[in-house]
C-alpha cells in the first residue's frame, strides 16, 4: 500500500485508482503523489482515478478489474457506481484447480480459554438455556415464558448466563416433503445442537403445525418428553398452567446448566464465524484483512473459522478454489455457487442486487469490489471444507459455510453450523447482535468507532491511516477472542442487551 499524508490507499501496483481514507475524504485540488490533483471532492472509502482511464476499459482495484468505465474518465475524478459497469462473473467451468503443494503455516502452541466443556465433544462460550418453537404461532409464550424464567428462576441459578427464545416463521403452511424443506428444518435442528447450549434445550408446540416437535428432537438433547410441551395439550387448563408447565421444564433444565463450570480448554475449540454488514470501502482495507488475520491465528491454534455470504464471494471464487485442500473441495465451491447462481435466476433476480444503498454511499460501486473485499476475511488458510446451508462443520481448520449474504440468516446458519464465537466487521454501522453466541463487532473506521464508541468492540480504522498494522490489529482481534470466549470480557451487544432474531433460510414452497 502506498500514499501520501496516509489520506488515501493505493492498494496494488497495478491498481488505476486509489481509496481516500482520511475522515474528512479527499478535497477538490488535492495533489496526489504522481501529480494528479483530485478535480472533485471525494467521500472517505470512496475511489479516485489515478489516471486517465478510457471508456470500456477496466477499472483495477485490489490488483484485479472490478467494473469497467462507463465514459471517458480523467485523472483525479471520483469514480462511484454511476460511472462503472458491472462486469462478468468468473466462468464456474473454468476455475483454478488448487494448490495442493501449499506450505502449511507454522502452528500456534500454548493458547487457551476458558470454555464450558459439553458430553457430544464440543465446548461452549456461554451457558444458555435455550426455549425453541416448532411453530410461529406459540412465539408469545416462548417470549412470556423467557421473561419469567429470567426474572423468577434465573437467580437461582448463578452459573446460567440466560435464556433465549429462538423464534422463527416456519412449521405451518408449509411443503414439508419438498427437497428444500430439509434446509430450515436441519437448520433448526442444528441450531439446537449449538455448544452454548449445553444439550439443555426446551420446545414449545402449538399441536397442529406441520413441522412437529419430535422431528428437532435428537438423541443428544435427552428424551422428547422431557423437553417439549404443547400449547394444545388438553390436559393443560388456560395460560397459567400452560406457563407453569413450561416453568417447571425450565426448572429441569436449568439444574443441568447451572452444573457447568468454565475450564481451561484449547483454542482448537473455538468454532469462529466470521461476517460483515454495513460494510464500506475501508471493509477491504482494514477491517476484514484485520478479521483475515486473526482467521489464520485461530487456524494456525488448531481452531476452525468459517466464512459465508455466497453472493460476497461469487465474484472472486477464483480465488478461493486455487485455495481448496484438495479436488473434493473445490468441486463443492463450485456445486455451491451454480445452486445459488439457479436460485436467483429461478427468482428473476441477479448479483447487481447487491450491494445495498448504503454500501454505495460508503464507497462500494458493485459486487465485484465488495467480493474482493470480503473474501479477505477468511484469511490466507487453505479451504477444508464447505458446508451446505444448515449442516454442521464437520472439520477444524477454515470452512466455507454455503449461506445467503442477509446478515440476519447468516449468523443463523452459521449458528447451526456451530460457531461458538461470532467476529462482524461493519463501516456504516450496525447494531446486528445475537444472544446465543458472543458478536465481537469490528469497525472499519474510527470515524464510526468514535460516533458508536459504545457499540464497536475494536476499531481496525487506524490500520487506514497507517498508525496500526494488519498484523497488530490481527492479534488484538485474536486475543480479545480468547478474553471474550473466557468470559472476561462483555461485547457491546451483551452488555447493552442488542439482540437479532434468528431468520430461517427458506428456499421451500410456502402452501
Amino acid at each position: 500500500m502506498t500514499g501520501q499524508g496516509k489520506l488515501y490507499i493505493r492498494i496494488n501496483q497495478n491498481d488505476n485508482v486509489a481509496i481516500a481514507t482520511g475522515t474528512q475524504g479527499l478535497t477538490a485540488g488535492f495533489q496526489m503523489e504522481n501529480g494528479v490533483v483530485v478535480k472533485q471532492a471525494v467521500p472517505m472509502g470512496h475511489k479516485v482515478a489515478l489516471a486517465d482511464i478510457g471508456k470500456g476499459k477496466p477499472i483495477f482495484r485490489y490488483g484485479v478489474p472490478i467494473g469497467c468505465a462507463k465514459s471517458d474518465l480523467e485523472a483525479g475524478e471520483w469514480v462511484n457506481e454511476t460511472k462503472m459497469a458491472l462486469i462478468e462473473p468468473p466462468d464456474l467451468d473454468a476455475l483454478p484447480y488448487p494448490d495442493l503443494e501449499r506450505m502449511s503455516p507454522a502452528a500456534l502452541e500454548g493458547y487457551t480459554f476458558e470454555g464450558y466443556r459439553n458430553a457430544d465433544g464440543s465446548t461452549g462460550t456461554k451457558n444458555v438455556l435455550a426455549i425453541t418453537t416448532s411453530v410461529q404461532c406459540v412465539a408469545g409464550l416462548a417470549e412470556h415464558l423467557a421473561a419469567r424464567i429470567t426474572l423468577e428462576l434465573l437467580p437461582q441459578f448463578p452459573n446460567v448466563d440466560g435464556v433465549v427464545a429462538i423464534n422463527h416463521a416456519y412449521g405451518c403452511g408449509i411443503a414439508m416433503d419438498t427437497p428444500l424443506a430439509e434446509i430450515p428444518i436441519r437448520t433448526l435442528q442444528n441450531i439446537l445442537k449449538n455448544p452454548n447450549f449445553g444439550n439443555q434445550v426446551m420446545i414449545l408446540g402449538l399441536g397442529c403445525e406441520k413441522l412437529r416437535p419430535e422431528q428437532l428432537i435428537t438423541e443428544v438433547l435427552g428424551p422428547a418428553n422431557q423437553s417439549i410441551m404443547y400449547m394444545q395439550d388438553t390436559g393443560l387448563s388456560g395460560f397459567g398452567e400452560m406457563v407453569a408447565r413450561g416453568m417447571s421444564i425450565a426448572g429441569e433444565h436449568l439444574k443441568m446448566l447451572n452444573g457447568r463450570k468454565r475450564e481451561t480448554c484449547a483454542a482448537s475449540e473455538l468454532v469462529v464465524g466470521m461476517q460483515c454488514g454495513g460494510s464500506d470501502g475501508l471493509s477491504g482495507i482494514t477491517g476484514n484483512p484485520v478479521a483475515g488475520y486473526a482467521a489464520d491465528l485461530v487456524v494456525r491454534a488448531g481452531g476452525s473459522v468459517m466464512f459465508s455470504e455466497v453472493t460476497e464471494v461469487r465474484d472472486a471464487i477464483h480465488l478461493l478454489t486455487a485455495r481448496a485442500a484438495d479436488q473434493q473441495v473445490r468441486l463443492s465451491l463450485i456445486e455451491q455457487m451454480k445452486w445459488y447462481d439457479d436460485y436467483l435466476r429461478c427468482g428473476q433476480a441477479d448479483r447487481s442486487a447487491n450491494p445495498t444503498p448504503g454500501n454505495r454511499r460508503g464507497g462500494l460501486s458493485n459486487v465485484v469490489e465488495k467480493a474482493m473485499g470480503s473474501v479477505v476475511k477468511s484469511g490466507t488458510s487453505a479451504i477444508v471444507d464447505v458446508i451446505p446451508p444448515g449442516e454442521k462443520l464437520k472439520k477444524r481448520g477454515l470452512s466455507f459455510a454455503a449461506t445467503p449474504a442477509s446478515d440476519f440468516v447468516c449468523g443463523t446458519l452459521q449458528l447451526a453450523a456451530g460457531m461458538n464465537m461470532h467476529v462482524f466487521i461493519t463501516g456504516r454501522g450496525t447494531p446486528y447482535g445475537l444472544s446465543m453466541v458472543p458478536v465481537i463487532k469490528v469497525s472499519t473506521n474510527s470515524m464510526l468507532s468514535s460516533r458508536w464508541h459504545d457499540l464497536i468492540d475494536i476499531d481496525a480504522g487506524p490500520v487506514a491511516t497507517g498508525e496500526k498494522s494488519v498484523e497488530e490489529m490481527g492479534w488484538k482481534l485474536f486475543n480479545y477472542i480468547l478474553e471474550v470466549a473466557s468470559g472476561r470480557e462483555q461485547v457491546a451487544c451483551d452488555r447493552l442487551g442488542l439482540n437479532n432474531d434468528l431468520v430461517l433460510f427458506n428456499p421451500g414452497p410456502i402452501t
